[in-house]
């Protein structure tokens, strides 16, 4: 259920392979962490008012409950992906989204880390490409940002894509 299935949006005639696949950062799941402790919060609460109060406090924990357990599932199922070959971003619950970027679009990447996702371990990539609207230009709550950000740039430099070739 949590498994978006990377593998079937890859060109593996072409010689495609994954450099890095990039789940979201725990922080991601602070949200509905907290809409799930709201309903228990409604729950215990359902037990100690009067019955005609108590139905209330009960549909709205389950409605809580649906609600951050959607949002979970969400954050589970979306996935940023590195290759030797393109960028790309696969997310959604029931209908599922691609958004591709071939490594020569990457004009520059800008990477964003809040003072908590500094501390945290966790930033925001922006990307700038010759085709601004599409999925790709802001992926939040990245794990290693500063390490992801050098898997790309390195996977470009091999590419040939930017300026010559250093030898080791």
């Amino acid at each position: 259920m949590g498994d978006p299935r990377i593998g079937k949006h890859l060109l593996r005639e072409e010689g495609e392979v994954v450099v890095d696949e990039v789940t979201h950062h725990w922080f991601a799941y602070v949200r509905p962490g907290l809409l799930t402790a709201l309903a228990l919060v409604l729950l215990v609460g359902s037990w100690l008012v009067s019955v005609h109060v108590a139905w209330f406090l009960i549909i709205a924990a389950v409605l809580l409950l649906v609600r951050a357990g959607w949002l979970a599932l969400g954050v589970v199922r979306d996935r940023f992906v590195i290759t030797n070959m393109r960028v790309f971003r696969v997310h959604g619950v029931l209908s599922q989204s691609l958004a591709t970027m071939p490594l020569s679009r990457i004009l520059d990447i800008s990477v964003k880390k809040p003072l908590h996702g500094r501390i945290l371990g966790f930033g925001h990539f922006c990307f700038e490409s010759a085709a601004q609207e599409q999925g790709l230009r802001d992926i939040r709550y990245v794990g290693r940002p500063d390490d992801r950000d050098l898997a790309i740039q390195r996977v470009v430099q091999r590419a040939g894509l930017r300026g010559p070739r250093v030898p080791n």
